[in-house]
């Protein structure tokens, strides 16, 4: 049984399924898709599968699937780490129409019920469409860094957002800033832009 499978109004959020695979490596391997992500685009369905087996099957990932056919079109999930580190991907295809807004709050409040106090969320500068989720959601910005971002090899800005789901609103993970040198904050609708 699907313990994790949560109804919103246009979609199915579930546990990812081997039946998936063919779903999966179409969302991995798309080049524009897994721009900002922290991997490079998978190459073959075996590359899929595997990316499967390490991470899909972790307890807070979800298949996004819509409701008219239940195939996965992308996933949320979080981190189990110290910063609940909160993401998100869906077929280009799809872009615009507020499917991961709509997913992502439903986990959200899923996550809300199982007593996590923050989830974080960091997107590249450059990637704009993902901080506008991240507001949509009531994430906060907090502060700015800069990473050798691995495995891509180069320096990226990250922008750094926070929502506190227990009440405690004074709550800021500060351990980028610990780790990263240059750490910044933006002037105020800079990180909205």
């Amino acid at each position: 049984m699907d313990n994790k499978r949560i109804i919103t109004d246009r979609l199915i959020l579930r546990s990812f399924t081997t039946d998936d695979l063919d779903d999966i490596y179409t969302l991995l391997a798309d080049e524009e898709v897994n721009r900002y992500l922290p991997w490079f685009p998978v190459k073959s369905r075996e590359e899929a599968a595997a990316f499967y087996e390490k991470n899909l099957t972790a307890r807070h990932w979800y298949a996004i699937c819509l409701k008219t056919d239940n195939r996965p079109v992308g996933y949320v999930d979080m981190d189990e780490g110290e910063n609940h580190d909160f993401g998100y991907a869906l077929r280009k295809e799809l872009w615009h129409q507020g499917i991961v807004t709509e997913a992502a709050r439903a986990v959200i409040g899923h996550l809300r019920a199982e007593g996590i106090p923050y989830i974080t969320a960091t997107h590249d500068r450059n990637n704009e469409p993902s901080g506008r989720v991240m507001q949509r959601l009531g994430m906060k910005y907090c502060y700015s860094y800069m990473e050798q971002w691995h495995p891509k090899d180069f320096p990226v800005i990250f922008r750094m957002y926070q929502l506190n789901l227990d009440g405690n609103e004074t709550r800021v993970y500060d351990k980028y800033k610990q780790k990263y040198p240059v750490h910044f904050v933006e002037q105020a609708g800079t990180q909205n832009t």
